[in-house]
């Protein structure tokens, strides 16, 4: 069925393609008004083609006005394609396939682009990857290349709040396809309330989930089942040019810059970096406010780009490598490279930095004469909650009352006396001690204003097992990046902690596996912080230069 959208623009609606292993796949394709044959836009995707990530990106017939065939595909097993559904899995060679069909129908012209966030993004680069001819560019935004480290886990770490809420929900339109009812009233009644799904123990268990979200908990460390997945392994076969867009607050910010500079060596790969959340795009999360200039035409931008590449205008030719967008100051900058860590700031205290009421400091001066190490006590059974608290909300959110707790340790500088603008990511080298034999170490970058409100800015987490107790041992690792511009009257602080509950499971100090884990064998622990002579503990930071001094 042809459907006409106005304007001259068609729809035709479950366009059919038989994939090499002869299941169908349905996509809808929308068309211009004027002649073709044209260049082509595919997305694929697991959400229903109909939506066509229409949360975040204009409808597929805006962009068929500027002369583009637009076709957005169900993917296997979801919406009205057949076959079953495994995250990823399939999705190298049905794009081959999909793409194959694409070029031989007469309204196309041989060239295509891909676009699309989250799970569209990451049938982008297992697409890109095949090489295929006729793909020319993509625009994956807000995903990952490397599915462990950049989407499930952190340094170890499982990412629950994202991987069990994503889980649920893939799971409970799984159920709806099969006609189960049972399962689906188990799934809607967990997904109606997520943060009591968090709480569930032990998470392996949980009743509601099953299948590839089992799969995910059970392979907690990077190997074959991940990259049979994904292009962590095939970065060298990414030839084409791809537009990378991320958000500072999104859940998948570290996979999208991590794939970025996988691949910045290459040419034509360029970043978009804004201060968004997963969705929506723009200048507002929750009730913080983050700008005017945060509402950037992110259609218009890949219009451009799509020009570019597929209609040979040059439009892209000036841009920058990148374009991200400093937080406060609330402003876009451009850069050719992300900068490492080029400023040290050294963690000191009179031996009590537990909460925003200690003695906790930062300064640039290492430490010269003995000092007191700082304890705290982790207790899996009430564990530091997430930067968002037990909903995981993202956003710059205040952590002031979270700092009120002795389970933290907080390192603050005093008042800047001058802009200070971090862009990267900022690395934490902490000499720890703890009584157990595994846990976990977490740090926060907070920005604290004038008022006394801690704006929460990045976090980071390390996971090991086998420690030795109550022996000190170097805890070094990064921080998902950020750009921020703290301004005069600002400090600039450091928060330890061992939990970001629900954001990462919580360890439970024992050797139970996390997902296997519930109050019968969590153990509490004690965490001793050094940073003496011998033991120096410090926060790295990438540190643009100020106009004057460039």
């Amino acid at each position: 069925m042809i459907l006409d959208l106005g304007d001259g623009i068609t729809l035709e609606r479950a366009v059919a393609l038989r994939m090499s292993d002869g299941t169908i796949l349905h996509s809808d394709h929308y068309y211009p008004r004027e002649a073709g044959p044209h260049p082509t836009l595919l997305m694929r995707q697991p959400y229903g083609r109909d939506i066509a990530s229409t949360v975040v990106y204009a409808h597929p017939a805006w962009f068929a006005r500027h002369g583009y065939n637009v076709v957005i595909q169900d993917v296997r097993g979801r919406g009205t394609s057949e076959g079953t559904f495994y995250p990823f899995r399939h999705e190298a060679q049905d794009g081959v396939d999909t793409l194959a069909l694409l070029k031989k129908r007469p309204e196309s012209n041989g060239k295509f682009g891909m676009y699309g966030f989250s799970y569209q993004g990451m049938t982008q680069w297992l697409l890109a990857a095949r090489q295929p001819e006729g793909l020319l560019c993509i625009a994956p935004a807000q995903t990952a290349h490397d599915l462990y480290h950049g989407w499930f886990y952190y340094h170890g770490a499982l990412r629950l709040a994202s991987s069990l809420g994503w889980g649920l929900q893939m799971l409970k339109a799984d159920a709806r396809r099969a006609q189960d009812r049972e399962a689906s009233d188990k799934l809607e009644a967990a997904w109606a309330n997520l943060p009591a799904q968090y709480l569930t123990t032990p998470y392996g268990h949980h009743p509601a989930i099953g299948g590839y979200v089992k799969d995910w908990f059970e392979n907690d460390t990077p190997g074959p089942y991940w990259q049979a997945q994904d292009i962590s392994q095939q970065v060298d076969q990414i030839t084409l040019p791809a537009l990378h867009l991320a958000g500072w607050f999104d859940t998948y910010l570290k996979g999208s810059i991590d794939a970025f500079q996988a691949m910045q060596h290459k040419p034509h790969h360029h970043l978009i970096a804004g201060p968004w959340i997963h969705i929506p795009w723009g200048d507002r999360i929750g009730p913080h406010t983050l700008g005017p200039e945060a509402n950037l035409d992110t259609d218009a931008l890949h219009l451009r780009w799509f020009n570019h590449w597929l209609k040979d205008t040059g439009e892209f030719t000036n841009e920058p490598r990148i374009r991200h967008y400093a937080l406060n100051e609330n402003q876009w900058h451009e850069a050719d490279a992300i900068p490492t860590p080029n400023h040290t700031l050294y963690l000191h205290s009179e031996g009590r930095a537990n909460s925003s009421k200690g003695n906790g400091t930062l300064t640039h001066l290492a430490p010269n004469t003995p000092e007191p190490p700082d304890l705290y006590n982790y207790d899996p059974e009430v564990p530091v909650l997430a930067p968002g608290g037990a909903t995981n909300a993202p956003g710059p959110t205040n952590q002031a009352a979270m700092e009120l707790g002795n389970n933290v340790l907080i390192y603050t500088t005093r008042p800047l006396t001058r802009s200070l603008h971090v862009f990267g990511s900022p690395e934490v080298a902490i000499h720890l001690a703890t009584s157990a034999h595994t846990t976990d170490l977490v740090a926060k970058l907070i920005c604290v204003k004038p008022n006394g409100d801690a704006q929460f800015l990045t976090i980071g987490i390390l996971r090991r097992r086998g420690l030795t107790p109550d022996t000190p041992s170097l805890w070094s690792f990064p921080l998902e990046p950020t750009s921020i511009v703290f301004a005069p009257g600002d400090r600039l602080r450091l928060e330890i902690a061992s939990s970001a509950y629900p954001l990462y499971d919580r360890n439970p100090n024992t050797h139970i596996h996390p997902r296997q884990a519930d109050s019968w064998n969590w153990a509490r622990s004690t965490q001793t912080l050094f940073h003496d002579q011998a033991h120096t503990s410090a926060l790295h930071l990438p540190i643009l230069p100020t106009p004057e001094e460039s």
